[in-house]
């Protein structure tokens, strides 16, 4: 061998290991390296008191992950005035028992939630490979394996006590504050019924009784799963002063320094994680886009992209 195909050997094997490297901190550190993101947000009418919003999105649950169930226990020390949930809770057809498990602490506080596609159908394998050409494709739902919505609902409304926002709108009032909802199915899988958020909200607020003593003003909050720029235009036009959404795993697997290369939605890449301003030519809203605490079973591997809870601390708007 010349000394030229030496060099190129080492050079090739040198990619290689450091390869073999990243995927093994992607498998086996990161995508159990649990992070949370704090962010405050101006958008609460003056003279409110703040409020402590804690945002989780796809938890792609299985049973035997404890580690993961036992970091989401421990969010409560945040002590969170409202729980925004944007859905994929599921990643195993056991995997209520780990959701329970992690989010018995949350009994009681203020919550919504939104379903993505994984809380209805179980994961299976995909060429991951495939994303980088494009959002998924819809799977027939003979591929898949059918969870038990209802049971999650069932949980999450019974025993939590938090409101279904599948293309609903619902309102409550914390701490002070009048808060309007409107949520959306996942519109990755073209669940989402935005001709109806109109009428939906038309119809709360000629139900909804408003306590005396709040403020004139009433906070807007989108909740989707998957952001699509359709959804996202939607919601700011029906006044959201505020966007949830989740879906995107931030990328999943990127590049350091650089936007996420994936989105799986048609959101813009430097949008796919965190937080940001979405505007239309009727108004804007402040967007924030979980990375997400999980990942399917059959792609068990984050890179520069940790998992993530977020805490959002809501204040009065400036000036």
């Amino acid at each position: 061998m010349t000394g030229r195909g030496r060099a190129t050997g080492a050079a090739l094997g040198a990619v290689a290991v450091a390869g073999l490297g990243a995927l093994a901190w992607g498998a086996l550190v990161e995508r159990t390296r649990f992070t949370v993101r704090e962010e405050v947000l101006p958008v609460l009418p003056h003279g409110a008191r703040p409020l402590t919003v804690l945002h989780l999105s796809d938890l792609h649950m299985a049973p035997w992950q404890e580690e993961k169930q036992a970091f989401i226990r421990s969010l409560v020390r945040y002590e969170p005035d409202l729980i925004v949930d944007t859905g994929d809770n599921l990643g195993h057809v056991d995997g209520l028992v780990g959701i329970k498990e992690a989010l018995e602490p949350f009994e009681g506080i203020a919550g919504v939630f939104v379903h993505g596609s994984n809380d209805y159908l179980g994961p299976m394998f995909k060429n991951p490979l495939n994303y980088l050409v494009g959002p998924s494709q819809r799977s027939r739902h003979r591929d898949h394996v059918e969870l038990d919505t209802a049971a999650l609902e069932l949980f999450f409304e019974d025993e939590l006590g938090w409101l279904d926002l599948n293309n609903h709108a619902r309102a409550v009032e914390i701490r002070g504050t009048r808060i309007e909802f409107l949520g959306t199915g996942d519109a990755h899988r073209g669940w989402d019924k935005l001709a109806a958020l109109p009428g939906a909200l038309d119809e709360l607020r000629e139900n909804v009784q408003w306590t005396l003593g709040t403020a004139e003003e009433v906070l807007g909050i989108g909740v989707t799963h998957a952001p699509y720029q359709r959804v996202l235009n939607s919601l700011v036009n029906q006044g959201a002063d505020v966007i949830f959404a989740g879906h995107t795993h931030g990328g999943q697997v990127r590049i350091p320094g650089l936007p996420a290369l994936v989105t799986n939605c048609d959101i813009p890449r430097d949008q796919a994680q965190g937080l940001s301003v979405w505007s239309t030519p009727r108004g804007s809203s402040f967007l924030e886009v979980s990375a997400g605490l999980g990942t399917s079973i059959y792609a068990p591997v984050r890179f520069a992209c940790p998992p993530e809870a977020v805490v959002l601390t809501l204040i009065a708007r400036r000036g």
